[in-house]
């Protein structure tokens, strides 16, 4: 028999009350259950950042996180990060330095990075590679996605 558990979060800002089996991963929740396809499914082993997401700010892999394990946290998704209205600043600048191709691993990227300045407003090389590094990318060769986030460096409103 299956253990289900009430667990409550923050997503996005909106508190979300659920039950969910012991078993469930957080990307299985988000996507499946409520509704967000933002975060993308591609490795299921921790490796490719495909399905980062932020939990209390932190860049975390949602595919290998229990659903049961952000009870009482803030969990914020790409949904979370993008204005009603338009892109962030940071989506902003990889549109304008082609930091994206096909688009699968833009989510994760952009989740790292929305970390990043948050602890850092001021990454210097290293640290930008060091918060890239989680992430895969098969189309861009990484460079532009270096470039895009380099050209947010210093500015106050990256995040």
């Amino acid at each position: 028999m299956t253990q289900v558990l009430a667990i409550s979060f923050s997503l996005n800002g909106k508190t979300i009350v659920v039950d969910v089996p012991a078993h469930m991963l957080l990307i299985d929740l988000i996507r499946d259950r409520l509704g967000l396809r933002g975060t993308k499914r591609s490795c299921d082993m921790e490796v490719c950042g495909a399905c980062t997401v932020l939990l209390d700010g932190g860049p975390i892999s949602s595919c290998t996180t229990l659903a049961v394990d952000v009870d009482r946290r803030e969990v914020t998704t790409i949904e979370g990060v993008t204005p009603p209205d338009g892109l962030s600043p940071i989506q902003e600048a990889f549109v304008l330095h082609g930091g994206l191709q096909c688009g699968f691993c833009t989510p994760g990227f952009i989740m790292a990075v929305t970390a990043l300045f948050k602890t850092t407003p001021h990454p210097t090389d290293a640290e930008i590679r060091h918060y890239l590094d989680g992430n895969l990318c098969r189309c861009t060769g990484y460079t532009k996605i270096f470039e895009a986030v380099k050209s947010l460096a210093g500015r106050q409103d990256a995040a």
